[in-house]
């Protein structure tokens, strides 16, 4: 198969190089109109924080005088630092596999990561448009999407939280059903508190409250956040008034304590009261969890759900590859046929060509009368000669012999000289 995927990841080029392959949505249509204009059949490229990937097939009369590596790193002008170790060339069904992989998540920085579907289904939907894809392409993105949703309905490869702020946004969704109806109050701006904010907010939270040192960061990020800030000598005024309190500050001493928190509860009538303490040191006192109706909850006791979590999603490997190995038969199974169906019209054609230049060479022996019944039998003759042998090629692909598919319509080409443009 004539297919091939070059490409970056997570395992074989750093960040500062990833960062400077990485194509915009404009910058992806316009490279594969070029691909597809000069050097290559089909072409699908994808590109995300994590990967850069270009799905091809290759042009049979093309001279490959430059890598297509190069290519990749010519287009962002950044060949000076670009190394062919950077990347990888995956040829073949190889290349089908490592797609499902990629699909399915176990290819990813973070096991079972749930943006990659839609990552790929975004790249396909681009290659398209631009004219890009063809038969073996699109059959293949389309297979490539179908197993990505069947590991995720059929395993639990994407369950669970793997992130400390998604971790804490999802514990606060079963602690509250309706986010919507709930307000934050975000102490500090670090990255790991906006992370966690964000997962919040996309979450459909009601309202975030946002203080910090600095006020123009929290100014900031409530502009990224369609937040609120407070002042943060006031921060504790607020605590009563909201149902979530997040902490990310560098603090020798406890921002929040258990009278703080008594006297809050009271005031919002022992309704309760979730925490993250992303604080090193701590933020809140410990102690605070022997309270009622307060759901505290600091970094190891996220770290330590995110790394259950983790382990869960591993343990889904091997059946998610079982999916693939499933899915690759049927893949392997459809290409066989693409070089079955020309080989039997071919043999069809051979054939009807004998069969036609005899009667021409003969028909002069027959009366006129007798032509038709000279048509009808030579047909009839031809088509029971040739219906085991197309019957068992179409078939072939499911016995278990040790001969391939490819190598049975390689022996058959061969002994009809069906690659002899036409000679018999």
């Amino acid at each position: 198969m004539n297919l091939f995927c070059t490409g970056i990841n997570h395992r074989t080029a750093p960040i500062e190089f990833r960062e400077k392959l990485w194509f915009s949505s404009e910058e992806i249509r316009t490279l594969l109109s070029t691909l597809k204009e000069s050097s290559m059949e089909e072409c699908v490229l994808t590109s995300t924080c994590n990967r850069t990937e270009l799905y091809y097939v290759q042009r049979k009369d093309h001279d490959v005088s430059i890598p297509v590596w190069k290519l990749l790193a010519q287009s962002k002008d950044i060949e000076n630092i670009a190394r062919e170790s950077h990347f990888y060339n995956i040829p073949s069904f190889h290349a089908v596999k490592h797609l499902y992989s990629v699909t399915t998540g176990i290819d990813s920085m973070i096991i079972g990561d749930v943006q990659i579907l839609s990552q790929i289904k975004e790249a396909f939907t681009m290659a398209q448009e631009t004219g890009s894809t063809g038969t073996l392409l699109n059959r293949l993105f389309t297979n490539a999407l179908h197993v990505g949703k069947r590991a995720r309905t059929e395993t639990e490869i994407g369950d669970g939280a793997v992130s400390i702020g998604y971790a804490a946004a999802e514990l606060a969704s079963k602690i509250f059903n309706d986010l919507a109806k709930r307000s934050a109050l975000l102490i500090g701006a670090g990255e790991t508190a906006k992370l966690t904010a964000q997962h919040l907010v996309g979450r459909s939270l009601g309202k975030l409250f946002l203080a910090n040192r600095t006020r123009t960061r929290a100014e900031e990020l409530a502009h990224q956040l369609h937040g609120y800030v407070v002042d943060f000598d006031d921060f504790a005024k607020h605590i009563a008034s909201v149902d979530i309190i997040i902490t990310a500050i560098e603090s020798h001493q406890y921002l929040l304590t258990t009278e703080h928190l008594r006297h809050a509860l009271k005031e919002r009538g022992n309704k309760p009261l979730f925490i993250i303490d992303l604080g090193v040191p701590r933020n809140i006192d410990p102690s605070i969890n022997t309270i009622d109706n307060i759901f505290l909850h600091d970094i190891d006791a996220l770290s330590n759900i995110v790394d259950h979590n983790l382990a869960h999603r591993k343990a889904q490997i091997h059946s998610v590859e079982e999916i693939i190995l499933h899915e690759l038969k049927h893949f392997y199974n459809w290409y066989q046929s693409l070089e079955v169906t020309p080989t039997i019209q071919q043999l069809n054609e051979h054939f009807e060509a004998i069969r036609t230049e005899e009667i021409a060479k003969h028909k002069h022996r027959f009366a006129p009368e007798h032509q038709e019944e000279i048509e009808l039998l030579t047909r009839r003759i031809v088509n029971k000669i040739l219906h085991t042998p197309i019957v068992n090629l179409k078939n072939g692909h499911s016995e278990k012999s040790g001969n391939t598919m490819r190598e049975k319509v390689s022996i058959l080409r061969h002994l009809f000289g069906l690659d002899k443009n036409g000679s018999r």
